[in-house]
């Protein structure tokens, strides 16, 4: 299944941000199916059963209640789960340190701090776009 005809996981709590990244792909014409998740378990739930259909990218934002961004990215990486192969960007609020080392410890394909102008927003989309557009994933 080719990477433009398969979704796209923004695992997000806030529904404002949630409709900055809406907004960004219809204003990009990025033609992937945004799904949402505003929790990790939310996406777990999500992840275990679209295993047949499977996100190309997670897009993770770090900081939200229950199962935050590290342990859902950290449940991912693990061989166990069988969803490791499933990229990850973390897309997120958060300056802290910690998280960032902790995060490419895990795996993570990419760490980009959320602007707050929307058209630097809209261009850290693009970005984000660009690069799984050219990216080689394995099938």
């Amino acid at each position: 299944m080719k990477i433009e005809s398969r979704p796209i996981l923004l695992v997000e709590d806030d529904d404002v941000d949630a409709m900055a990244v809406h907004r960004a792909f219809r204003v990009l014409r990025i033609t992937n199916r945004l799904d949402r998740a505003e929790n990790g378990e939310h996406a777990l739930t999500y992840l275990h059963g679209h295993t047949l259909d499977p996100p190309c990218l997670v897009l993770l934002d770090i900081n939200m209640p229950g199962m935050g961004g590290i342990e859902l990215l950290r449940t991912i990486k693990d061989n166990s789960c069988g969803l490791r192969h499933i990229p990850v960007v973390v897309l997120t609020t958060s300056t802290e340190q910690q998280d960032k080392m902790e995060s490419f410890n895990l795996g993570v394909a990419g760490y980009m701090k959320k602007p707050v102008d929307y058209q630097q927003f809209v261009e850290t989309v693009r970005t984000i776009d660009r690069y799984w557009t050219v990216s080689e994933m394995p099938e």
